[in-house]
């Protein structure tokens, strides 16, 4: 086991790189046969280091979870955007990284954005996840999501079921 640290932080301007590669690795990981190939494709050459460089101006915040001096993962939160979740915040990404997943680093990150959340007096937190993402779902429910609702989302054109999981 290595003695590095890990810390989560803000995103900022130096860590555009580092977003669009945790993006491209886990979004092969976790979507591949899901999302049909082409479109996959197309998501992901999308989010390249301008795509980064402008969410970082709107202002919604993205926390890094950084383990020694890299970039291993990150998460996207906010106020929710969408009615059909029922909630006051949302977490509208996280993702880590594929050798990174399973120890522990994505619930520590889900804790920090949640108390984050919190600070800001926002509570009721909701996570929109593709159904047939059943590693996310997994992740979600284990720390105490409930499945609540379900909507059909449009990715790259392709119609996908997914489903909201609720935090109180």
């Amino acid at each position: 086991m290595s003695t590095r640290t890990t810390s989560i932080r803000r995103a900022r301007e130096a860590d555009l790189g580092s977003l669009s590669t945790v993006f491209d690795a886990s979004w092969r990981e976790a979507y591949r046969g899901i999302i049909p190939g082409v479109a996959l494709e197309r998501l992901i050459a999308g989010r390249d280091r301008a795509w980064w460089r402008s969410a970082l101006r709107q202002g919604r915040p993205i926390a890094l979870v950084e383990t020694g001096e890299r970039v291993v993962g990150y998460a996207a939160y906010g106020r929710t955007r969408s009615r059909a979740l029922g909630t006051e915040a949302e977490i509208d990404e996280l993702y880590l990284l594929p050798e990174y997943q399973g120890v522990g680093l994505g619930r520590r990150l889900f804790k920090a954005v949640r108390n984050d959340l919190a600070d800001h007096g926002l509570t009721r937190l909701g996570v929109w996840s593709l159904e047939d993402n059943a590693r996310a779902g997994a992740f979600y429910e284990g720390l105490g999501g409930q499945p609540g609702p379900r909507v059909l989302d449009r990715v790259a054109g392709v119609a996908l079921p997914k489903v909201g999981y609720l935090f109180s």
